[in-house]
């Protein structure tokens, strides 16, 4: 049931249960495709919220852990090699 509020929109389901959340809706919260958003059961129906934007990485016990998914496109095994190499370069002029 629609409240009369302009925040509120009906939407429909289409056969593969996808909804099309509205361009101005996406525009207002800074919806981009790809942008992950969270669906919550509610004794009422389902609420949609953008997802909770976490840091990729956190400080355990003194240590950086990466928390959540590494980025595809980047080269890890080039990264690391520079990083051991500026390593070592710090290592031996101390």
């Amino acid at each position: 049931m629609l409240d009369g509020s302009p925040n509120c929109m009906l939407v429909k389901i289409d056969k593969a249960g996808r909804i099309v959340v509205p361009k101005r809706m996406r525009n207002r919260h800074g919806l981009r495709p790809s942008a992950a958003v969270e669906a919550i059961e509610q004794a009422d129906g389902v609420l949609l919220r953008v997802a909770e934007q976490r840091p990729s990485m956190i400080k355990v016990d003194g240590l950086w852990v990466h928390q959540g998914a590494a980025d595809s496109s980047v080269n890890w095994d080039l990264i690391l090699e520079e990083v051991r190499a500026e390593r070592d370069e710090f290592v031996s002029e101390g």
